[in-house]
């Protein structure tokens, strides 16, 4: 039996890009918490609120914050978030060794699985106030490469999880 994951997998890509499938598989095969951002986001809107855009902004950058902080306290896990430049810092600054699962796909599926999805999300999104440029952006279209190794994952289709686990051991 290979050697536990003992730090942090970082999943990252563009929205709709298939992280949030991807990283409870990866959580449950390397046998780590999975800390996801719209989980804590979907817990503060249900209990504060996000009556237009500037709020549910608000609440995501929140959201994340507790992610993180949870992340410190717990020393390990699969962190499940669209990324943004600015969270490098603070992940290169966790307890434990970083290695990033970056999800690409092509764009025009991209879109696709949004609009799908769009609708059965709750109001405090507003994803239909969200521009293209603010969904799909270079920053959240590249890896964050923050110094940790990176493994790219073509979420096209079904992803051979195994495979990905085992990229992540031998990562670190």
């Amino acid at each position: 039996m290979p050697a536990a994951f003992t730090g942090f997998v970082v999943v990252s890509g563009p929205p709709a890009s298939g992280k949030s499938t991807l990283a409870p598989a990866l959580a449950t095969a390397l046998d780590l918490p999975l800390l996801a951002k719209d989980v804590i986001k979907d817990v503060l809107v249900e209990v504060l609120g996000a009556p237009d855009l500037p709020r549910s902004r608000e609440l995501g950058g929140a959201a994340v914050r507790v992610l993180l902080a949870v992340a410190r306290t717990v020393g390990r896990g699969v962190l499940d978030s669209v990324w943004h430049d600015d969270a490098r810092a603070p992940l290169a600054a966790l307890p434990g060794p970083v290695v990033e699962v970056f999800c690409r796909c092509n764009p025009a599926l991209l879109r696709a699985r949004f609009d799908d999805r769009s609708g059965s999300r709750d109001g405090g999104y507003f994803d239909a106030e969200r521009t293209a440029d603010e969904r799909w952006n270079e920053q959240v279209g590249c890896p964050l490469a923050g110094g940790w190794p990176v493994i790219e994952v073509d979420t096209t289709g079904l992803v051979d999880v195994d495979a990905v686990v085992e990229q992540v051991r031998q990562a670190c």
